[in-house]
């Protein structure tokens, strides 16, 4: 598979300072742009609950956006999106005994990392997102806000798929609908 080579200097011309309001139009454009990866492949593994894991990792995006927002930050929106989508880009179910991933939650960010730099030219700032989103469970903090931001959001949308509390109306919103990328 050929990795997706951006034009660094178009993206970043067009996703810096994104207004709010268009948080979705991105994520709906790097979705797209994802198409002949295998990130619809990760619909097939359940994540929490009953929420796949392409569904967390749209979720986790859109929660990671709100945060950038709402705490006023100046972030990379198109590395927040991107390495929110990529986070969990490994493609086995967690939840099946196997030697492979017996310890999952310490060793599944390295396994993202690898399948998303197979896939795609990712940045530094994506690179570290990937990897470090499991701090504190793993020890290596974040380098950056988006880092930060991940780690916040993943945590947040993990407990309410753990809880089931991904039917409310308001949450709902966070996940992907019907009608993205069939």
């Amino acid at each position: 598979m050929q990795p997706y080579n951006a034009n660094p200097i178009c993206d970043n011309i067009i996703m810096m300072n994104t207004p709010i309001q268009d948080n979705e139009t991105v994520l709906q454009q790097i979705l797209s742009s994802c198409e002949a990866s295998r990130l619809l492949e990760t619909k097939q593994f359940m994540q929490h609950g009953d929420t796949n894991v392409y569904e967390h990792c749209i979720a986790v995006a859109r929660v990671s956006c709100l945060l950038a927002d709402k705490m006023g930050l100046s972030v990379d929106r198109e590395s927040l999106i991107r390495g929110a989508l990529l986070h969990d880009y490994f493609f086995y179910d967690w939840h099946v005994p196997d030697p492979g991933h017996r310890l999952h939650g310490f060793t599944h960010p390295k396994r993202a990392l690898q399948n998303a730099m197979d896939d795609f030219a990712l940045t530094t700032v994506e690179q570290d997102m990937i990897l470090r989103h499991m701090f504190p469970l793993t020890p290596t903090p974040p380098r950056f806000r988006e880092g930060w931001l991940l780690c916040l959001a993943d945590k947040f949308c993990s407990t309410l798929e753990t809880a089931r509390f991904t039917q409310n109306s308001f949450v709902r919103g966070f996940y992907a609908s019907e009608g993205e990328m069939q």
